[in-house]
């Protein structure tokens, strides 16, 4: 029976993150993973260039039962820590828009790096192995592997994600073994993820599959500025992709085709420079072509702009910017980015991400119920809650 200070389940970002920070302050750590390779969810984001945080995370960008518990974490390791990493592993990077850092070459960069930074502090990885059953006692947790050996560790870290991308072997895992050990479960389901359609909504949108626009997308008092894209099955994009994470079945979501305009008079400065074209082709001015031509079948308008009256005008201008929809569903966790909700924060230490049930239990990243919103604030999450349970690891080992 191998003996360590900590076993970390889950070669990812968070897993990885809190593997060097445990060990480079002294810790005797493994990570394990059942998949063949680490960080494959680092490799594929941000279309392969990996947007790996943002310059604004905070607080206010995470969605949680308890909104404040994010904040002892991303203050105590922030994305400016973070950068000073990539720094010293000399990794090119760019700012995309909204604060959203990207490589400048691969995604597996960061991999590399992270995979580095575990080799100097000495912290050990075996892939392609997971953990068949789990116990506790008074001597730490022992852990039976599906490849029949068997190990100990004072300390054990659930750093597996969670459901999100199954095809990548995601599981549920960690939520079963904190449930296990008697933590409650919020709610999960799949979140930054693209709605789907069905009958009349979705056969008017289908010949504008592949069109992407600008766009203001609301639920209530949420509403995200960013680009919309319409599929085959229904919306998609970075606008539907963050409002995903507030939507419940049944709810009704608000388009605005001209965000940071007044639809009214924007029409009236359309109108006076493309009067004399009819509705489609006047709002083409504003909007793509297909676009413009949905939206003035939509309102029920044709010939020339200039010859509507106020009513039809307001018509158009609701048609602009208050396109109502209620979605279907979503794709669900074959494409959401993340998973929502996750084991319940009540039982966790905010400081340190240990159980408050089971000492020597530590949760970490998407397993936990904090999900971001899209745009790095995800991967800032994992490095944060990585850092705090792996120097409060360390600390404990040295005690």
């Amino acid at each position: 029976m191998t003996d360590l200070d900590c076993l970390i389940i889950g070669a990812g970002a968070a897993g990885m993150m809190c593997a060097t920070h445990a060990a480079g302050r002294g810790a005797r750590v493994m990570v394990i993973d059942h998949a063949r390779a680490p960080g494959e969810k680092i490799r594929i984001s941000g279309g392969g260039r990996c947007n790996f945080t943002n310059l604004h995370a905070g607080a206010a960008n995470y969605l949680s039962e308890n909104p404040h518990f994010v904040k002892s974490a991303l203050a105590r390791y922030t994305q400016w820590d973070f950068l000073d990493m990539v720094g010293r592993h000399r990794i090119a990077w760019h700012e995309k828009s909204r604060g959203q850092l990207f490589c400048d070459g691969k995604a597996t960069q960061i991999v590399d790096m992270l995979l580095a930074e575990m080799n100097r502090s000495g912290a050990r990885l075996q892939l392609g192995v997971g953990a068949a059953g789990i116990a506790h006692d008074d001597a730490g947790f022992h852990v039976q592997l599906d490849n029949g050996k068997r190990l100990r560790a004072a300390t054990l870290v659930l750093a597996t994600g969670g459901k999100s991308i199954p095809g990548m072997g995601a599981t549920d895992f960690s939520l079963r073994i904190a449930r296990q050990f008697g933590h409650r479960i919020a709610d999960t389901r799949p979140a930054l993820v693209p709605f789907t359609l069905s009958g009349p909504a979705l056969d008017s949108l289908k010949p504008l599959a592949g069109l992407a626009a600008p766009v203001r997308t609301s639920l209530g008092k949420i509403s995200f500025s960013e680009a919309m894209l319409i599929t085959h099955r229904g919306l998609s994009g970075p606008a539907m992709l963050q409002i995903s994470s507030y939507w419940r079945e049944g709810e009704e979501i608000v388009i605005d085709l001209l965000p940071g305009q007044n639809a009214g008079q924007a029409l009236e400065e359309i109108r006076a420079s493309a009067g004399r074209k009819n509705v489609a082709n006047a709002l083409a001015t504003r909007l793509p072509a297909r676009l413009a031509a949905h939206v003035a079948a939509r309102a029920g308008l044709t010939g020339q702009l200039a010859a509507l009256d106020a009513c039809d005008l307001a018509l158009l201008a609701a048609a602009l910017s208050d396109w109502r929809l209620t979605p279907t569903g979503t794709e669900g966790y074959r494409t959401a980015e993340v998973m929502l909700g996750g084991i319940a924060t009540e039982g966790l230490d905010a400081r340190t991400m240990e159980s408050r049930l089971v000492p020597g239990l530590y949760a970490i990243g998407e397993a936990v119920d904090v999900t971001g919103w899209l745009g790095g604030y995800n991967f800032q999450w994992a490095w944060s809650s990585g850092w705090a349970a792996g120097t409060a690891i360390a600390e404990r080992a040295r005690l």
